[in-house]
This record gives structure tokens, sequence and C-alpha cells, in this order.
């Protein structure tokens, strides 16, 4: 079983971690490159900059290589930040392909396509959720203390996390109602917010990268979900 798991999460992080790089290259790190220019013009005291939460946590919450600390290394535009990015991708993929293979020794999906639901339980716990109050933020944006905005995204995760396992596996409706009720607290409760909300990009450059990051994160958790499941049935498949 630990060798199942094993391979199914390192076969199927690996291909998902190559999904989401591509589509970060191709989509999400021009949209960056193109906002730094922006907080290059400007003071840096002016602004705190840098993406939302958990960058370690969200795929779409990469490490871009900015940094204001002009000592600190950082990789240099392309294939250098790609990468950096790609080996970063790797290793979150592959956490979450651990967690879904052992949720899969649980309630194993009957089918690929629903390892297909599975990513979507993914997407909306670790991206769609926090994201509401959240989203994710170009360089030059103001936001509000890290370490407020971690506690609130942990929260939000585990509180959907456990709202979606109700609602999907309940089976008395109580237990239901107290899932939509998990899924609606952190929402009710809200999001740390900066005193200020300022940024150096244009409005539209921002709503474009938030569009851009739910949806390369939706497609990688849907590739993450469907590959999982699929390599974590194949034993049976052959046998």
């Amino acid at each position: 079983m630990l060798k199942r798991i094993a391979q199914t999460a390192g076969f199927s992080g690996l291909f998902a971690a190559i999904v989401l790089t591509l589509l970060q290259s191709l989509w999400l790190t021009p949209l960056i490159l193109q906002a730094e220019t922006f907080e290059g013009s400007e003071p840096a005291a002016e602004v705190a900059s840098g993406h939302s939460l958990a960058a370690a946590a969200a795929p779409h919450e990469h490490d871009d290589g900015h940094s204001h600390d002009g000592e600190a290394w950082a990789p240099e535009d392309g294939w250098q930040r790609t990468l950096a990015t790609g080996l970063s991708n790797l290793v979150v993929a592959v956490g979450f392909a651990l967690m879904l293979a052992g949720l899969f020794t649980l309630r194993a999906p009957g089918r690929t396509w629903q390892g297909l639901l599975w990513g979507l339980g993914g997407f909306a716990t670790f991206s769609l959720a926090p994201s509401v109050g959240l989203p994710p933020e170009l360089p030059g944006t103001a936001a509000a203390d890290l370490l407020l905005r971690q506690y609130w995204w942990l929260g939000t995760a585990v509180a959907t996390a456990a709202g979606l396992g109700l609602l999907a596996f309940g089976r008395h409706w109580p237990l239901r109602i107290l899932g939509l009720l998990l899924l609606a607290i952190p929402q009710l409760i809200g999001a740390p917010q900066p005193e200020l909300h300022s940024s150096l990009a244009p409005a539209a450059l921002e709503q474009e990268f938030i569009r851009a990051s739910l949806l390369t994160n939706a497609l990688f958790w849907a590739v993450l979900g469907l590959a999982a499941a699929w390599f974590y049935s194949r034993p049976q498949q052959s046998a």
C-alpha cells in the first residue's frame, strides 16, 4: 500500500507539475513581469509587495523571483526562473498528490473520472475559498500582516475541507448543514486586509492575473485529480 501511494504521488505529481509550470510560463509569468515594471518605477517603501500568503501551499502563489532584499539571490528571468518555479511546483504537486493518495485509501475512486471530483475539491479548498478573501496578488500590491493572512488562509482551508467532506459524505442533514456552516464561517469572519488598499499595477492587469491564477490552479487540480486516480487504480486494472 505504501508503495502504491508513493508511486501514485510521484507520477501524478510530476505530471501535474509539468502542466502547471507550462501554464505559468505561458500565462502567469508574463503578467508578473509586466507588473514588476510598474513596481520598479515607484519607491519600494510605498507598497508592501508580494503574492497572497502560503506561497508553498498554493500552486498559483509561486516564487516569482521578486525580492526587496538587494543581497538575496533570486533566479534571473529565463531558464533560471522557469527551473526554480518548476522545482517548487514539483514539491507542492507531490505533496498534494500524497494527500489525495492517502484519501484514496479511505475511499478509492471507482472510476478515473471521479478523480476530477477530488481534484475540484482540492481546488475549492486550497485556492477558490481562500481567494475569496485573499485573491492572488501581483508584485506591488499592499497586503495585511503576513502572519494574520497565514492564519486566515489555514483556517479557511481546514474549514473548507471539513465542510466539503461533510457535504459529500455526511449521511444525515444535520451533518450537511454543519458542512455549509463551515464553508461560510471563514468568509463571514473575513480575511485580514491592509489599512489602505493600493496597487502599482493597473486594475485591469490585477483582474487578469486573478482570473489567470484561478484558471491555472483549477486546471492543475483537475489534472492532478485525474492523474492520481488513474495511477492509483492501475494495480487493480493490471491484476
